[in-house]
Formats: C-alpha cells, sequence, structure tokens
C-alpha cells in the first residue's frame, strides 16, 4: 500500500517553534514525525492526549498536603 500524505499550514509563535524543534533533534523525531504521533494519539484517545484545564489562581501551599 503506497503512503499518501497531506499538507499541515499551522502559526505557531517562533520561540516556541525553536525549542520545540531543538527537543525533537535531539530526540531525532522530525516534526512532520511529531505531528503524526500526536495525531495517532489524539485518535487512540479520542481527544488531546493530555489534560486541558484552567490552572488555579492560588498556589499550592505543600505545607496543607
Amino acid at each position: 500500500m503506497a503512503t499518501k500524505s497531506s499538507n499541515l499550514y499551522v502559526r505557531i509563535e517562533p520561540e516556541v517553534k525553536e525549542k520545540a524543534e531543538s527537543i525533537l533533534a535531539t530526540l531525532s523525531i522530525s516534526v512532520s514525525g511529531a505531528i503524526n504521533m500526536f495525531y495517532k494519539q489524539i485518535i487512540l484517545q479520542r481527544g488531546l492526549p493530555f489534560e486541558v484545564k484552567i490552572p488555579s489562581t492560588r498556589p499550592v501551599d505543600l505545607f496543607l498536603m
């Protein structure tokens, strides 16, 4: 079966792109490979593969835990 591809165009902050690509290069993962993995995880998880929530407005007091 032949591999098909599709183009994806996104806007991202230059600093975020630079830092992420540096990490991916260290891991020997291409940007395309990382995005493909991310999309596959969205399919497997049937949603984002991480929790998305509004952060607490107050810092957590570790001594109360």
